[in-house]
């Protein structure tokens, strides 16, 4: 099991990131939070339809599920959140769960493609 907490304490020891440092930590973060469902992270399965992190560190997630009926749609943007929040820098997280325009295979990455066989 991954230790999230010393993950944040070595990085909190570090400077503090630049914007583009901390959108890159943000991402990190986002590619080791993985589907209920699919056996590939959330960042290249393409549910993260927007993200703004802003220099005081906020962070503002929009994002969507495979399926409207997804078993997690009422836990699983707090998860998200949660996680986020375990991000050096990171003061604040709003996560936004939307529905428009639905999820389809054309919003995933290359990589999360080839994972699942679909090249």
């Amino acid at each position: 099991m991954f230790d999230w907490k010393k993950l944040s304490e070595q990085q909190q020891e570090q400077q503090p990131p630049s914007q583009e440092g901390l959108q890159a930590r943000v991402v990190e973060m986002l590619r080791t939070i993985y589907d209920p469902e699919m056996p590939v992270n959330i960042y290249d399965l393409g549910l993260i339809y927007g993200l703004n992190v802003q220099p005081t560190g906020k962070v503002n997630v929009r994002m969507t599920l495979t399926a409207a009926n997804c078993p997690v749609a009422q836990s699983f943007p707090a998860n998200v959140r949660e996680m986020l929040l375990c991000v050096p820098g990171v003061s604040d997280v709003t996560v936004e769960l939307v529905w428009e325009p639905p999820w389809s295979r054309e919003h995933m990455s290359e990589a999360a493609k080839l994972q699942l066989g679909m090249l």
